[in-house]
This record gives structure tokens, sequence and C-alpha cells, in this order.
């Protein structure tokens, strides 16, 4: 488990460093097997899901040589999905988020968005790259 939550620090490190909104990282495992988290954040545009999306793709690549296993959605952009196999990532636009109100879907998910953002804000240097 500990190379995964290593893998989601990489995605919430790079959607932060994106400038991705409302960001949350629930703990799926004990409600679904098609994964044990899920990482959803929204952006202001189209055009900011798909470089929120090219991110976390570029991070994951190069700092532990993991890839989507599927991609969905990057164009338009208003719903991009990227699975990693443990974990999935949803890049919404704002209003496309609301719409589907995944939070309330999976409302009995443990949200663990707070350990992820501490040990983002304990590792300054790393994001300014």
């Amino acid at each position: 488990m500990d190379r995964i939550r290593e893998r989601i620090q990489l995605v919430v490190d790079a959607v932060l460093d994106k400038k991705g909104l409302d960001l949350d990282v629930l703990m799926v495992e004990k409600l679904t097997s098609i994964a044990d988290y899920f990482v959803l954040c929204s952006g202001t545009s189209e055009r900011q899901t798909q470089a929120i999306a090219d991110g976390v793709e570029t991070r994951l690549r190069e700092e532990s040589s993991a890839r989507p296993l599927l991609v969905e959605g990057a164009t338009p952009g208003r719903w991009i999905l990227l699975d990693y196999g443990d974990f999935i990532v949803h890049i919404f636009t704002e209003d496309c988020r609301r719409f589907y109100g995944l939070e309330r879907l999976w409302g009995d998910a443990p949200n663990e968005t707070e350990d992820f953002l501490r040990s983002s804000q304990s590792r300054p240097n790393e994001r300014q790259r």
C-alpha cells in the first residue's frame, strides 16, 4: 500500500502544481473492487483539465515509471479519467463535477485529502520544479 500512497502523493503534487481546485482523495477499497483510491479535482476550463492530466501523467511516468492503463475524456476535457489500476484520477471542469457529484455517490468512502495535503506542504522544495 505504501507504493500506492507514494504515487497518489505524486498525483496530488502534480494537481497542486497545475493549480487544480477542490482536491479530494477518497479511499474506496472497501466499497468497490475497481480501485483502492479515487483522486478527484477540478479545473476552471477544459484547457486547464488537460494541463492537469498532462502534469499527472508526466509526473508519474518520470518519477515512478507508471503509465495509465486507460485514459478517457481527454477530448474535450470536461471529465478526464486516468486509470492507474490501484487508483483512478478524475479531473473535471467545475460544472461537470457538480453535475456528476462523485463525492455524493462515494460518500461512505473515507476522505484522506488532508493527509496528502500535509505531506505536500512539508515538501515545498520538491514542488518548485
